[in-house]
């Protein structure tokens, strides 16, 4: 089973930095460059620079950037900017925020605690793919610095509603940090020493259940490895800090967790084109042609259905849009092996479908230049529309069901690249985790 554990945490101290909005940052893979500048521009001490290494004109290796962002932390550390709790701690976060497109006020309690690592099995769970860039990226940046500064994301039950009651009563005392991102999410956050009841309760009910990874399926595989590095040659009941990662543990009681979808935009059609594409359509779906673009957007908008797995789709091409029903019986022969759970998800069907129809294999490095991936349906409608980068053609989907992604990793399986997306996602920098004494 696992282990969840309090932690000497690293954090930007309050009496250096006033805003902590302003030095905190989404995880590294949601970030593009103009973000990244936007972020460092807000304030340079900004955690990013610690978490995605940028390359400079004056670089002579590709690993200068790495070497950077340890640069970055050794001087941060050293004049004060980040400080070390002086004894372990967890820390309780809640997050308050609104779903695009929605009014409705949200509310996510969880907490940030180190987890013992453990290959996937029966107490840690995968359900996405990895690729091995991402790792090879993470793997570098963590040989360099020696911390976790961003969070692996995990789920686990309690069904007796005791972790949502202890989360509760904390945050109903005075937080002990509050600040808004820059994507409007309000959190609140309070540090609980080793000692409280409330921490060794919360410790030993997510150690006595199974956590499944929802977000930082690259960073855990990534710890996993550094870990077996720095183990060679030691005796198994040595314990390092390298055997730990960084975990913000979420349970449904305390709070939702909120899917939002991922669009497919199709570039660069071969063959026959787009044309020859929706000519094939009915081989693997029902079609509703006919179809505006204002409809598109209605359906699978932010305001669109709330969860997926009934095998309906979105189209927009150049030459209209279209409603798609996957035609399961034609393509259950195609379908990837494994659970039901893994088979029925929109989308491995959509996967399959593009293999059949166009020979896109979405599985090779997440789709390779041939797939372009966006959470805005308005987006994606609009680079087919003005042909961006050669796109022809955007699918929308439906969220992937919550309750999926625990299906699917109960089975063993792992969904394809891009099957959820988490939202909002676990704040970068608020707690950093280092692997040292």
């Amino acid at each position: 089973m696992p282990v969840v554990r309090p932690f000497r945490a690293l954090r930007y101290s309050e009496e250096v930095v006033a805003d902590l909005g302003a030095v905190v940052a989404p995880p590294y893979d949601v970030i593009g460059p103009d973000e990244r500048r936007q972020l460092v521009a807000r304030d340079p001490r900004n955690v990013v620079r610690l978490d995605m290494p940028s390359p400079e004109p004056f670089d002579t290796d590709p690993d200068d950037g790495y070497r950077r962002a340890a640069r970055f932390l050794g001087a941060w550390r050293g004049d004060g900017t980040l400080r070390r709790d002086p004894r372990p701690t967890v820390t309780v976060l809640e997050d308050t925020y609104h779903l695009p497109g929605h009014d409705e006020e949200q509310v996510r309690r969880g907490f940030l605690a180190r987890v013992r690592l453990e290959p996937f099995g029966t107490g840690v769970r995968a359900h996405e793919r990895t690729l091995s860039g991402p790792k090879e990226d993470r793997y570098k940046l963590l040989r360099a610095t020696g911390v976790n500064t961003s969070p692996v994301v995990a789920t686990y039950m309690d069904r007796s509603g005791r972790v949502a009651e202890l989360l509760g009563g904390v945050a109903a005392t005075q937080a002990g940090a509050e600040f808004v991102d820059a994507a409007g999410v309000r959190h609140r956050a309070w540090t609980l020493a080793a000692a409280d009841p409330a921490v060794t309760e919360l410790c030993e009910r997510a150690s006595g259940a199974t956590l499944t990874i929802a977000d930082g399926h690259h960073r855990y595989e990534t710890a996993l490895r550094y870990a077996r590095e720095r183990r060679v040659g030691l005796a198994e009941d040595v314990e390092l800090d390298t055997d730990d990662v960084l975990m913000l543990l979420l349970e449904p009681g305390a709070g939702p967790l909120d899917i939002l979808p991922t669009h497919r935009v199709i570039l660069g059609l071969r063959d026959d084109g787009v044309a020859g594409f929706v000519r094939r359509l009915p081989e693997a779906f029902d079609v509703e042609p006919g179809v505006a673009a204002e409809t598109l957007m209605g359906a699978f908008g932010p305001l669109g259905g709330p969860t997926g797995g009934d095998g309906r789709f979105g189209l927009w091409t150049r030459i209209g849009g279209s409603i798609l029903r996957a035609r399961r019986a034609a393509l259950a022969p195609h379908l990837p092996t494994g659970g039901s759970a893994l088979r029925d998800l929109d989308v491995s069907v959509l996967a399959t479908a593009l293999e059949m129809l166009a020979g896109i294999d979405s599985e090779a490095t997440g789709g390779g230049d041939r797939i372009r991936y966006t959470m805005d349906a308005a987006e994606a409608i609009a680079l087919v529309t003005d042909a961006t980068d050669g796109a022809d053609l955007a699918f929308l989907l439906e969220p992937t069901p919550a309750s999926e992604i625990a299906a699917v990793a109960a089975d063993g399986d792992v969904m394809p690249q891009k099957s959820t997306y988490i939202y909002p996602k676990a704040v970068t920098g608020l707690v950093i985790n280092p692997l040292e004494g």
